[in-house]
């Protein structure tokens, strides 16, 4: 294949700028996507900035494509020239340890994220492992679809394996990126949804997204109103709360989920906790079957990220737009190489 064009930061925290690159050889299990759609996520603002110091530079990010199959390894399978399909956050994993034999590939050793250590999709073309190029449901659109392989595998993930029943009440905090698809993912699985938000702007929206009861983390009256009563509470967000109040409205045998990556420790009343049988979990994003099975339940029900759409030539203005907190909620990034 000719090289690749792309956009690429040269250290952290500056601009980015044009960048052209030799892929080499296209590995044998290995497909080449023609990046038709990107989504712009937080994620990607944390690595071109080396906030959790694992960045290399140059740096190509870009984590949630939507695009078509341009080449196929000789042992690719399942997929064929032409197909549309979506890349999230993982690109490879090994395929043969107990994670990846177990369907938990998310949580191989040798996890291959997509724009760590490898060339992302702020580009024309991108690679990954064939398994991780997912199919693309022909009901959802593709132009917006790019931040379900991120974002929303995140916040669907926990409802798929923690045995969540549509009986269930899930409280969603952090009304985002993450958050306003997480409301709109567990309305749809059936469950009484709360939305925990500082912006009182925002209620209206949030309704409209799927929550039933909107409620202010600042409302200490609001917050004990709830007390005992959430089976679930997703925290989409990256940053310390006032984790005693939140806790309180757990149910018994309830869970703290985090999704957000937050970095700081996290103090929690573990006697609270063993008095009412609960808990404190995480998850990243997804495994490979999991990341089908939410796309076909977002085609279902049609359910899809609020997006504000950049050519991928304002890269820089995008970024700006989402380090700002203005994105609302997602941006999606439209490749413009030709």
């Amino acid at each position: 294949m000719t090289a690749i064009r792309a956009w690429a930061a040269r250290a952290a925290a500056q601009p980015l700028g044009e960048y052209v690159f030799d892929p080499g050889a296209l590995g044998p299990e290995e497909v080449e996507i023609t990046v038709e759609h990107c989504g712009l996520c937080h994620s990607d603002l944390s690595l071109l900035d080396n906030a959790w110091g694992i960045s290399a530079f140059p740096l190509v990010a870009g984590h949630e494509v939507i695009g078509t199959v341009a080449a196929l390894g000789s042992q690719a399978k399942g997929l064929k020239l032409g197909q549309r399909v979506g890349l999230g956050w993982n690109a490879g994993s090994c395929m043969h340890c107990e994670s990846c034999l177990g369907a938990d590939q998310h949580l191989c050793a040798q996890l291959q994220p997509t724009a760590i250590g490898r060339n992302g999709g702020f580009a024309e073309r991108v690679r990954a492992h064939w398994a991780w190029a997912v199919p693309l449901p022909e009901d959802l659109d593709a132009s917006t679809a790019g931040p379900l392989l991120c974002g929303g595998i995140t916040v669907f993930s926990p409802l798929l394996n923690l045995g969540i029943k549509p009986t269930d009440r899930v409280g969603v905090v952090g009304i985002g990126g993450l958050g306003h698809m997480a409301l709109q993912f567990a309305n749809a699985w059936g469950c009484e949804v709360t939305a925990f938000t500082s912006s009182a702007d925002k209620h209206g929206e949030i309704r409209g997204f799927g929550a039933h009861r909107v409620v202010s983390v600042h409302d200490a009256q609001a917050l004990q109103a709830i007390a005992g009563s959430l089976d679930l509470i997703l925290d989409t967000v990256n940053v310390p709360l006032d984790w005693t109040s939140l806790m309180a409205t757990l149910a018994p045998k309830g869970r703290l989920h985090i999704v957000g990556a937050l970095t700081e420790p996290m103090p929690v009343n573990t006697m609270g906790m063993l008095m009412k049988q609960q808990s404190v979990s995480a998850s990243p994003s997804g495994s490979r079957a999991a990341i089908a099975s939410m796309l076909e339940f977002a085609a279902r029900h049609r359910i899809a990220p609020q997006v504000e759409r950049f050519p991928m030539r304002q890269l820089n203005e995008a970024l700006a737009h989402l380090r700002s907190g203005k994105a609302r909620y997602r941006i999606v990034l439209d490749a413009d190489f030709a």
